[in-house]
């Protein structure tokens, strides 16, 4: 079994950059032991814990020289920080913000238009869950080198988010995405509801990081692909999405996805229009690389070892001639591989599948436009698929 993993390592370890400049999502405290993304505080030493996000970096923090002002243990010479002021609120937010940024709130909780009704007991354990995501999220959007601007910086093209239950008339939240404002029905926060709602709508994989993943996607392809050079690369990939939306929602409820939908698509919810495609892949995306740069975080070595499936050849990709292709498709089987062992392992807990889906040839070649746009935008997506 040892050797199994030590072999596992190996084989998704070897495409990417060394552990020195690859994202990391476990860390140091000045104690030694090791902290986690949402720590605030070291359960071992008791020091308090902050993260910064332009260097995704979770560090100790040592009094700075005025009240309410922290320096970084592991690089003093960064400046100063503030807390958050959402710490102690339900939120627990653990980022640090400039000493001199104005207002109170790190960029993450800066994106919130409407918080959850806090007078509803049941809602603060809910919003804790949802800004847990949701700084997940942002973290890897940053990480990635995309633009995260709230709405009260610029109302045309920022984010924001609006967490909120039904409403004094009754009507039930529509979870979804317009014109940068992302809506999450807070019940999407209690576990029963939300697997309840799977159920019905036959999905196989619902969850907060998942919803806020796929809502993200829309607001990138009106950032990055609306009105940009790519728009008719997208078409010819995606499908024109000058269709009728309404009209596409409709059939898709009346008549379902096609019978042959995934051999062409990541889910059946991604036939409905190429809008929803475009965001049901891009979520899956996000997934497979924060799930990576984890294993990775873990300290997985690179050693050669021979894939013990057919990998997919490089002319799977959408441009097989790129730079970065033969990386980006090590990251694809690698992916393939650490996914099918995970589900092993959740089926040995007589667990739901880790990873319950096939990617088939055409949604990596969606997978790998869906790069090649975050990474002429950001400038950081290639980092992770550098040979180390």
């Amino acid at each position: 079994m040892y050797k199994f993993f030590e072999q596992l390592t190996s084989r998704i370890s070897a495409p990417f950059v060394k552990p020195e400049t690859r994202h990391s999502k476990v860390w140091e405290c000045q104690c030694g032991q090791s902290i986690f993304f949402a720590n605030s505080q070291c359960l071992a030493c008791q020091s308090v814990l902050g993260y910064w996000p332009e260097r995704n970096l979770l560090s100790s923090l040592d009094a700075g020289p005025e009240q309410g002002t922290w320096r970084l243990h592991s690089d003093p010479e960064a400046g100063l920080f503030r807390r958050c002021a959402n710490l102690d609120t339900p939120a627990a937010c653990n980022w640090l913000l400039a000493a001199d940024a104005p207002g109170e709130l790190c960029i993450a909780c800066s994106l919130n238009h409407t918080i959850p009704d806090l007078s509803i007991q049941e809602n603060h354990e809910r919003w804790r869950k949802v800004e847990t995501a949701k700084r997940r999220l942002v973290a890897q959007l940053i990480n990635l080198g995309l633009p995260v601007i709230a709405k009260v910086q610029n109302e045309e093209t920022g984010l924001s988010f609006d967490f909120i239950g039904i409403d004094l008339e009754g009507n039930l939240p529509t979870t979804g995405h317009a014109n940068g404002l992302i809506t999450l029905d807070i019940k999407e926060a209690d576990d029963a509801h939300r697997e309840r709602i799977r159920v019905q709508m036959r999905e196989p994989y619902r969850t907060l990081l998942g919803h806020f993943r796929h809502e993200v996607g829309h607001y990138y392809w009106d950032r990055l692909v609306a009105d940009s050079h790519w728009l008719g690369e997208f078409r010819a990939l995606f499908g024109d999405e000058q269709q009728s939306y309404a009209d596409a929602l409709q059939r898709h409820y009346d008549q379902g996805a096609p019978l042959d939908w995934n051999q062409t698509h990541v889910s059946a919810y991604a036939t409905m229009h190429p809008w929803e495609d475009w965001a049901e892949t891009w979520a899956h995306y996000l997934h497979m690389m924060d799930a990576v740069d984890t294993a990775l975080g873990f300290g997985m070595s690179a050693r050669e070892m021979d894939f013990d499936y057919t990998p997919f050849p490089l002319d799977t990709l959408y441009d097989p001639q790129h730079a970065s292709g033969p990386a980006f498709l090590a990251f694809v089987n690698a992916w393939i591989e650490l996914a099918g062992m995970l589900n092993e392992l959740s089926r040995a807990m007589g667990q739901p599948d880790f990873y319950p889906f096939v990617l088939p040839p055409a949604v990596i070649a969606k997978l790998h436009f869906i790069h090649l746009v975050i990474q002429e935008k950001g400038g950081r997506a290639d980092e992770v698929l550098q040979v180390g």
